[in-house]
């Protein structure tokens, strides 16, 4: 039976805390930052919590 492989995209996305929560960064923070409020940049420039049913996923492509 061979390995198995984490999958590269979530390896490089999501950051294991030493608890062994996932924390992810938010979306709509890239670019065309001018239309949007600085309260919302602001909350957009924090780490994340996954939705349950979505960390379990994510669990699985990093193999743990």
């Amino acid at each position: 039976m061979p390995k198995m492989k984490t999958d590269s995209g979530a390896k490089k996305r999501v950051k294991i805390t030493g608890t062994g929560r996932l924390r992810r960064r938010k979306a709509f923070r890239g670019h065309l930052l001018e239309g949007k409020t600085s309260v919302r940049t602001r909350r957009l420039g924090r780490e994340s919590d996954f939705s349950p049913g979505i960390e379990k996923r994510v669990k699985k492509q990093l193999g743990l």
